[in-house]
């Protein structure tokens, strides 16, 4: 963050401890850091952030870590009570064409009344291509795997199946805007939804954990948990997944562990194995890194731990009436 700071220098001064000078004022712990600390900068900078509002950390993708600092600091969005999302966002995104593979300009609305999201081939088209609902999709930033810093990976269920739609847009800010725009209009749906669920309830379903790229093992696999939708692809790019697996919680029967099964057959370079058990079966994977796999581990267990909705519930029932699952391995 010091980097993004340094390049901001109408709005904020970096400092060395070891390299830089200090004034004797500045030195004097007891007297500037009560003045100027963290703590009386997030009273005035953060007085008024929305809950749908995302705050990125240092592990988030440069766009995040860059548009916060600048909507704290340089625009001063959440210093005072007001609303940055009025429940209408339309505009122009790039969108990645499903067969050749080419970014085009496409018109884009997002309505908090209707709950959906829309795109339209032509900016006078009267009718939308496609009308998503705002409660089936997930929005995670993947610069590394759309090839662009300011790359945004729509997905969402369309016939009980995962579609992904790749985008960006040139402008940093605006980019940001949409996610955290599509974020304001699913807090709307789920305060319907679950009208005595707390803020931090409510925070809780928009969290997203995304998988870094795979790079090789038993067959080499892409993989992305949706909260609880862990889907798989051949190429990052794909618009469709290849196959889920619906993670349920561990009162349902749900499981993860560390390691393979005593026994386990298999071909496979990488050794750090973890294990999900379903009331069905077993699924086998393996990572490149011990780092990896605990990665994964945490996320599983997190989603895991969570009860699942009535709607959750539901969902998963329907979806065992007429599928099959075949073995994974990474």
């Amino acid at each position: 963050c010091s980097g993004i700071h340094r390049n901001i220098p109408n709005i904020s001064k970096v400092k060395s401890l070891r390299m830089d000078h200090w004034d004797e004022a500045q030195v004097q712990v007891r007297v500037f850091l009560p003045q100027h600390g963290n703590a009386v900068a997030k009273a005035t900078y953060e007085a008024h952030i929305p809950i749908y509002y995302y705050q990125p950390t240092h592990a988030d993708c440069q766009v995040l870590r860059e548009q916060w600092i600048r909507a704290k600091y340089e625009r001063k969005e959440f210093t005072e009570l007001a609303s940055l999302f009025l429940g209408l966002k339309e505009g122009i995104l790039w969108k990645r064409g499903r067969d050749n593979g080419q970014f085009l300009p496409r018109k884009f609305l997002l309505s908090e009344q209707d709950g959906c999201l829309k795109y339209f081939a032509k900016p006078d088209a009267k009718e939308p291509k496609i009308n998503i609902k705002i409660d089936t999709i997930n929005a995670t930033f993947q610069p590394v795997k759309i090839r662009n810093p300011n790359g945004l990976q729509i997905s969402y269920l369309k016939d009980n199946k995962t579609r992904n739609i790749f985008l960006y847009h040139g402008d940093g800010k605006e980019i940001v805007d949409w996610f955290n725009a599509i974020r304001a209009v699913q807090v709307h749906y789920l305060k319907v939804a679950f009208p005595v669920a707390s803020d931090s309830e409510v925070r809780d379903h928009l969290r997203v954990i995304t998988s870094p790229p795979q790079r090789e093992a038993f067959k080499k696999r892409w993989f992305t948990l949706d909260h609880r939708r862990l889907m798989y692809f051949k190429d990052p790019l794909d618009a469709f997944a290849k196959g889920e697996v619906f993670m349920g919680s561990r009162e349902h029967g749900y499981s993860v562990t560390q390691g393979l099964p005593a026994g386990a057959q298999g071909s496979f370079s990488w050794q750090y194995g973890l294990t999900i058990v379903t009331p069905d079966r077993e699924y086998l994977f393996t990572c490149e890194t011990e780092s990896d796999q605990q990665d994964w581990i945490a996320a599983f267990s997190q989603v895991i731990e969570q009860p699942m909705t009535p709607q959750e519930y539901a969902s998963k029932c329907q979806e065992g009436t007429g599928r099959v699952c075949h073995p994974i391995r990474l």
